[in-house]
């Protein structure tokens, strides 16, 4: 078998010290043997993967450590996802992602409206198609609460992700500027539309958060990106539950491999994921797993998932797949890595940089035992734009 790269993303595994854990992060609270193993027998380092001034997305960062110049060909986070779901744009149509949230007393409570579920959100979805969709206006169910709408109307707004805004009065951050005002209309329309909703009444009788709005953000038109194939020269496949990933995915000319189980959230098919990415690399150069839930829990503040989360991917798939690639491949390059940091203390993203491990049977280590945020900040490997990685990676 000819050489083979993988790449497993920890979504938002980076992390602050945290005083419950005595001032440990949870990837140094984690048991991490395989990614430590790596770390051991391979290069850890840091990259910049959100170019200063943008947005501290995973659509940003995701696209970035791809190899992708963000500055150049990212144009917003829906279009991406639309990419995902087969929704084609016209050049005069803007995709926005329309969140399920939940909010109380003008307070953005849950971002995700309890982890709503898929038929869930198709139902709800299904209503606010009914009573706003138009030649010029249309809403399509995704993943949970990951929605989208398609709008053709002229527009330069700002908006901003309900998971930025946690805990926060959503007033001062509603959409602005030219078109907003259609935009905030409907989302306040939403909570009439929504509130005797048989969803929202069983939710409640439930115990559970209710999707009490839409949110509309992440507004963008549909980008171009370079083929990874004729760059690289590698056969590309992408093992995710999030449209997000699946859509940077196949801009770049990758399969996607979909894993039955797989959720986004915490309880997601790990063993699963792994287990495909190991038969996907009998016919892929390049194999990238991208798993969400680190990020959900960091949204969430909550330590313990993450720590479970992260534990979980290095068990159930990194340990397998390096098991594999160490048994199987003539020669062979690992890399791991979380996207951007997501803080529990915060509950949202940041922009800084983030570590990261490659591997391999031609790397030479640089001397550290640990995939730890500390360890990683004393390496002298740093890499900006985080564009570059993808190239150090297959140097």
């Amino acid at each position: 078998m000819q050489d083979k790269r993988v790449i497993i993303i920890l979504d938002g595994a980076a992390d602050y010290p945290i005083d419950s854990l005595n001032s440990r992060t949870p990837l140094e609270a984690a048991k991490t043997e395989n990614l430590d193993r790596m770390v051991r027998h391979g290069v850890l380092g840091r990259v910049q993967n959100v170019p200063e001034g943008m947005p501290p997305g995973s659509d940003v960062a995701i696209m970035s450590l791809l190899g992708n110049d963000v500055a150049k060909y990212y144009t917003g986070r829906a279009p991406i996802e639309a990419v995902a779901r087969g929704i084609k744009l016209s050049a005069e149509e803007w995709a926005f992602r329309c969140n399920l949230v939940t909010i109380e007393n003008g307070v953005m409570k849950d971002y995700s409206a309890g982890g709503i579920s898929d038929a869930e959100a198709a139902a709800l979805m299904e209503a606010v198609n009914a009573e706003f969709g138009s030649d010029g206006i249309r809403f399509y169910p995704g993943v949970s609460y990951r929605n989208l709408m398609i709008l053709k109307k002229e527009t330069d707004v700002r908006t901003t992700p309900p998971h930025d805004i946690s805990d926060k009065q959503v007033e001062p951050y509603y959409p602005s500027g030219k078109g907003s005002e259609f935009l905030v209309s409907l989302i306040r329309k939403s909570e009439k539309l929504f509130e005797e909703h048989p969803v929202n009444v069983k939710r409640r009788r439930e115990g559970k958060n209710p999707a009490t709005h839409i949110w509309l953000w992440g507004q963008g038109t549909t980008p171009r990106l370079p083929s990874f194939e004729q760059t690289y020269h590698a056969r590309g496949a992408v093992i995710t539950a999030v449209d997000l990933v699946k859509g940077i995915g196949l801009l770049m000319g990758f399969d996607y491999i979909a894993v039955d189980g797989a959720t986004g959230f915490v309880d997601t098919n790990y063993s699963g994921k792994g287990e495909a990415a190991i038969r996907a690399l009998k016919n892929h150069d390049l194999v990238c797993v991208h798993v969400e839930a680190p990020d959900e829990s960091g949204h969430n503040g909550s330590v313990d998932d993450k720590i479970e989360s992260i534990e979980r991917i290095d068990a159930e798939i990194i340990g397998p797949v390096l098991d594999y690639l160490e048994k199987e491949a003539a020669g062979y390059r690992i890399l791991a890595l979380p996207d951007h940091p997501t803080p529990c203390s915060i509950k949202t993203h940041v922009g800084e940089p983030v570590l990261f491990c490659m591997a391999g049977s031609d790397v030479k280590p640089n001397g550290f035992g640990g995939f730890t945020e500390k360890n990683a900040s004393g390496s002298d490997v740093f890499i900006s734009p985080g564009y570059r990685l993808m190239e150090y990676f297959f140097k």
